[in-house]
């Protein structure tokens, strides 16, 4: 398992870039458009669709970096209260949840990707297929994400969150 923790942990930071630096861009985005449109007048015809690519990258990468470090709300208080086999089970449960969560993101997120290859994002030139490629992505990431806490789950050890 050490492989899958080294390798979860890098991709569970660059997840955290990636987010993190969408939502600098979309800040950007929003205030150039908003400085364009009404100190210049001029509004420029990109900015809406970028700042929509961009929500769709904090949303997905932030999410997967999410999972890894479990930083998701979640019903620990409820969990906590359950019996100790039954705890393991919830967070199997939990687990593979995720997992099959994960390839429907990669299953939709590839059809819609085909589906919508031929249509173009004309303000920003280019296909409206990169819509999806953060979906199939993060669905990766929390499929390698959740393999990692159910074999810790299983061997009785804790993955360490990759933000300490």
């Amino acid at each position: 398992m050490h492989w899958l923790t080294k390798l979860n942990e890098y991709l569970s930071r660059w997840a955290m870039y990636i987010a993190v630096a969408s939502l600098l861009g979309i800040v950007g985005t929003v205030l150039g458009s908003v400085i364009w449109r009404y100190v210049l007048n001029n509004a420029p015809s990109w900015s809406e669709q970028v700042a929509l690519l961009l929500v769709i990258n904090v949303a997905m990468f932030g999410a997967a970096a999410g999972i890894r470090d479990e930083g998701h709300i979640g019903m620990e208080s409820l969990v906590g209260l359950l019996p100790k086999p039954l705890q393991f089970w919830v967070g199997n449960m939990n687990g593979y949840l995720t997992i099959l969560f994960g390839a429907a993101l990669i299953w939709c997120g590839t059809l819609m990707a085909i589906s919508v290859y031929p249509n173009r994002i004309t303000s920003i030139g280019i296909t409206e297929a990169w819509r999806y490629v953060p979906c199939i992505i993060a669905g990766t990431l929390f499929i390698l994400f959740s393999i990692e806490h159910l074999i810790a789950m299983f061997t009785g050890k804790e993955v360490t969150p990759s933000w300490h």
